[in-house]
């Protein structure tokens, strides 16, 4: 039947080229080398793949910029986002910590965690961090419920993979809410997203893309 060929052969596009990237930019099968007409096709998949990251990534960087429209607004500053030197881009495979406080690097892991059907990771841990910084009693108790339904409770729209005794223990504490509610769920988040995610963000074709030094657009940047 070709109900969800669609989404089937994106999964199956993207699974080879993670596949050729892995075997150094040769798809082994049955032992044998890839045919250059294998190669072209694995080049133009590649080609597909990082546009459509770009489509992704332009999606989260426009509603960035929309959610914090008004902020800037008030601070009198731009909230243009641009492309990252390969300089830059390359200080994000440091540290965790220095992908996500770059506004282009998070928007860019988001719409890998997104082409991976995880980005509900993401979206937890920034919940959390915006939950951290609600001063408001009452905005807190009516975030933590937020949170709870949307990525804790069981066949939750967004559920996290965490174990049953930090969801017990998240329902006791939202009752009454305090800013350390979500502390031990964002902890295992995180520890996840670091240790698998991240390391396959570094080895993406998109990601790579972004690190290297391309002459014509850094004089493109420079006018």
């Amino acid at each position: 039947s070709g109900r969800g060929a669609g989404g089937a052969g994106w999964i199956g596009m993207q699974s080879a080229v993670f596949l050729a990237v892995r075997h150094g930019g040769r798809m082994e099968r049955g032992g044998r080398r890839r045919s250059e007409p294998e190669e072209a096709d694995k080049g133009r998949m590649k080609r597909t793949i990082i546009k459509d990251w770009k489509t992704r990534l332009s999606y989260f960087l426009q509603n960035s910029s929309n959610s914090n429209k008004r902020k800037c607004k008030k601070a009198g500053k731009h909230c243009n986002y641009f492309r990252p030197s390969p300089e830059e881009a390359q200080l994000w495979s440091e540290a965790f910590d220095e992908l996500l406080a770059n506004k282009y690097g998070l928007a860019a892991f988001r719409a890998f965690l997104k082409s991976e059907f995880c980005e509900e990771n993401i979206e937890f841990w920034l919940a959390c961090e915006d939950f951290k910084k609600t001063k408001s009693p009452q905005k807190l108790t009516s975030k933590a419920k937020k949170i709870y339904n949307d990525f804790i409770e069981k066949e939750a729209p967004k559920e996290i993979n965490i174990d049953f005794q930090t969801k017990n223990m998240i329902a006791q504490n939202i009752q009454e809410a305090t800013h350390t509610c979500f502390s031990a769920a964002q902890k295992r988040v995180y520890s996840l997203m670091e240790n698998n995610s991240y390391p396959r963000f570094l080895e993406s074709e998109f990601y790579q893309e972004l690190c290297k030094k391309a002459p014509i657009s850094r004089a493109t940047q420079g006018t």
